[in-house]
């Protein structure tokens, strides 16, 4: 719940101002991240969200970080776009198990429209049981951000992954501005955004900087900014990229929980090989939300009996479905 309902978050931070930020003491960083979070959500309560792959592998896209690219040999077959039937099945155990949104991610450059009407349906299945419903379909058009809108659409993600400046290190198959003008898409079809990026990507603290400058300077904040470290796989590019530093990585929760003090911080790719002492310090930066389930879209994620005990023991609890969106489909 927003507690400052008439103090909007600033749209206009310089990366001097974030670079300061990034180069507080931890304990000052820390300090000011969770006082700001306090401001806008209860501080104990983490919003639990599941991700399917309803379409997996034969991306065109030549992502570096991504083993569902068709440019590199990463054991990922290609698979067509799942039922319909089996997405509510799964959505509905998701629900079961405390999930309040469902998150549906295939592997495409962008959606196409013979394929719409089937994701509508997969929407509309979620949005029935009662939770919040979010996709990642790739780029959009006008017509087709209006058609998932009146499915029942809650969210669309799409990360800008990294600054502007290192974008193409990483991506050659879509340019940040189209990245950008989805966005716009989504925005302009009332469709709350989730976006956020990748770090431990070889990309530098400038860069880290400018890719929350990024996100900050949106029109309206993302209401939910997920942060992933690198998941390293086999045959990506990527694959043999050293250690992220886990204290950079808490810096980068917390600046971003300061930049957009009311989006939820998504923990989000790479917990798997996180301690829980890292996790924690993460919590107390400003996350507040994770995926639960043994899988993201084709990598590993800790085992939801894992993230029952760590909550157990930080004394943390799933964010209060009432809190959660759940107006009728269209």
């Amino acid at each position: 719940m927003n507690k400052r309902a008439n103090l909007a978050p600033r749209n206009d931070w310089t990366r001097p101002e974030i670079e300061a930020l990034f180069d507080l003491p931890l304990n000052d960083l820390i300090y000011r991240s969770q006082s700001e979070h306090r401001q806008y959500f209860d501080p104990n309560e983490v919003q639990l969200s599941t991700l399917l792959s309803i379409k997996t592998g034969g991306c065109p896209e030549d992502c570096k970080y991504c083993p569902q690219s068709i440019n590199y040999q990463t054991g990922v077959q290609a698979e067509k776009l799942m039922d319909v039937k089996l997405v509510a099945e799964s959505a509905r155990a998701a629900r079961d198990s405390g999930a309040t949104r469902y998150c549906m991610g295939a592997a495409w450059r962008e959606l196409k429209d013979r394929d719409v009407p089937k994701v509508a349906a997969m929407i509309r299945e979620v949005k029935n049981l009662g939770m919040e419903s979010c996709v990642t379909l790739g780029m959009l058009s006008d017509q087709q951000a209006q058609q998932l809108k009146a499915a029942g659409l809650d969210y669309y993600n799409h990360n800008v992954d990294t600054s502007e400046e290192y974008y193409d290190e990483i991506i050659t198959t879509r340019t940040y501005q189209e990245r950008l003008d989805t966005l716009e898409q989504v925005r302009k079809a009332g469709i709350s955004v989730c976006c956020g990026g990748i770090v431990g990507m070889g990309e530098s603290r400038s860069d880290r900087v400018g890719m929350l400058q990024t996100l900050a300077s949106l029109p309206e904040h993302p209401e939910s900014v997920p942060i992933n470290l690198l998941v390293r796989v086999a045959g990506t590019p990527m694959a043999d990229l050293g250690d992220f530093d886990g204290i950079e990585f808490v810096r980068t929760i917390a600046v971003a929980k300061i930049l957009m003090p009311a989006s939820h911080i998504r923990l989000s790719a790479g917990r798997e090989n996180m301690s829980d002492e890292l996790q924690a310090l993460c919590f107390l930066a400003g996350a507040n939300s994770i995926f639960m389930g043994d899988q993201l879209l084709t990598t590993p994620n800790p085992q939801e009996s894992k993230d029952r005990d760590l909550f157990a023991r930080l004394g943390l609890r799933p964010e209060s479905p009432s809190e959660v969106k759940t107006s009728a489909a269209g």
